[in-house]
């Protein structure tokens, strides 16, 4: 196995190379996503005089930094955190999210935790970079969410006596395929944590396969699964509902609900909701986008097979009663329209690989369905599967007959729904025991 010293060597060679092939790409879905020019500062360990004033002002005694990288991510931190703020009141915390919108996120929770939270954008990893922003920040802890481990940043924690734990730790089949292959030089650095917590029993065999030690892996379930946290204010829920009666869609019709589509699967589910509609008379379909930057390209593709959406950006906007399609172009809802759904479908699962998270429409108690392509969540899929809490499909057709089985028989759906909810119970008390575990490390 190659050192530690050897491995951040070739990382840090190979580490412009990629960065200067990534910066289009990075560029172009900074500007669709709303990002901001002078954001590109807080990347390279910039920050304005307001925020370094807000670091230096947090509780000093205990102070975490918090790595996010996107939306999902900052949700398992949103639920980390509460908990934390909850039961540790000397306790400060920067949270930093590299996507625009795990950034939007992350500075709507800034805003409700003011003086105890501060939200930034993460730095690149380069030498000097990391190690200027740990002389900013202070940090007693260094919590990593889900699977990004920086080797600079880590490595100059460890040297400043700083404890790096990677909390609901979680491997993809594309990650672990990837830090098999270069094994040898990935396992120095994971050696390098105080902490991993996984969520899966099955996963403590993976990241030993790596290279970390045994006595470094510790179970704690899934904090995005875990029912703690995952209450929507009712308060919200009402807002929505009251939202959709003036859009035209009354409590009284179902609603189809397509969580966190890709491209491509837009039309597609619009068109089996219009062959729905010939059985299913008031039925009404929700779009959630993964990417509310696409509204335009949805909304075009919709009107070449005759629908005509209403958008929630839009005030006063409402839908065709013929055809009635709300597009949710707005971010950080999902939970809450779920709770409002008939049926879940989940997106990127037909027509991309790796699948979204069906955890939040199981937590609402809803019959979830997905496509064939569920490889980043397949723990979750497998227990949902096998509690009879989802339903799997292999197409568009297969799909359309199981939403019309669901809709024509409530009880059917009741009980799925109920069931997808009592499997997350393994998972219960996952965010509480990754707490005690990150305070048993500061």
């Amino acid at each position: 196995m190659a050192s530690k010293a050897l491995s951040l060597l070739i990382y840090n060679l190979a580490l412009p190379f990629v960065l200067i092939a990534m910066l289009p790409g990075a560029i172009i879905k900074m500007r669709r996503r709303n990002g901001r020019w002078r954001d590109l500062a807080q990347r390279i360990g910039v920050h304005s005089k307001e925020t370094k004033v807000a670091i230096a002002a947090l509780p000093q005694r205990e102070r975490f930094w918090v790595h996010a990288v996107s939306v999902g991510e900052v949700g398992v931190a949103k639920k980390l955190i509460a908990n934390l703020l909850k039961t540790h009141a000397e306790l400060g915390i920067v949270l930093s999210s590299t996507t625009p919108t795990g950034y939007g996120l992350a500075a709507e929770l800034a805003a409700q935790h003011a003086g105890r939270l501060v939200a930034i954008y993460s730095p690149v990893d380069f030498v000097k970079v990391g190690w200027s922003m740990l002389k900013l920040i202070k940090p007693t802890q260094l919590v990593l969410v889900e699977a990004e481990v920086w080797p600079n940043l880590t490595f100059y924690a460890k040297l400043r006596g700083i404890p790096v734990s990677l909390v609901n730790a979680r491997l993809s089949p594309r990650s672990e395929r990837r830090y098999r292959k270069f094994r040898n030089f990935v396992g120095p650095v994971f050696g390098m944590l105080k902490q991993i917590l996984v969520q899966e029993a099955d996963d403590i065999a993976r990241w030993e396969s790596f290279g970390v030690e045994r006595h470094l892996i510790h179970l704690t379930g899934s904090i995005k699964y875990d029912p703690e946290g995952a209450t929507v204010p009712a308060a919200k829920i009402d807002e929505l509902r009251n939202m959709l009666t003036r859009t035209g869609i009354s409590p009284q019709q179902p609603i189809l609900l397509a969580a966190s589509t890709h491209a491509g699967e837009e039309i597609e589910f619009a068109r089996v909701f219009q062959r729905l509609r010939e059985k299913i008379r008031d039925l009404a379909l929700l779009i959630v986008p993964r990417h509310v930057e696409r509204r335009a390209e949805i909304t075009t593709a919709l009107k070449t097979i005759g629908l005509s959406p209403a958008l929630r950006s839009v005030s006063g906007s409402r839908v065709d009663s013929t055809a009635p399609v709300f597009l949710i172009d707005t971010t950080g809802e999902l939970a809450a329209w779920q709770h409002l759904a008939t049926l879940v479908v989940v997106g990127k699962s037909f027509l991309a690989e790796g699948g979204q998270n069906p955890a939040e429409a199981a937590l609402a108690q809803k019959p979830v369905l997905f496509g064939p392509h569920m490889e980043n969540f397949k723990p979750l899929v497998d227990l949902l599967l096998k509690k009879k809490g989802a339903q799997q499909v292999a197409d568009f057709s297969e799909l359309e007959s199981a939403c019309l089985m669901l809709l024509q028989d409530p009880a059917k759906a009741a009980q799925m729904g109920q069931s997808g909810h009592r499997a997350l119970q393994t998972h219960e008390g996952a965010t509480q025991r990754s707490v005690e575990r990150l305070l048993q490390s500061s």
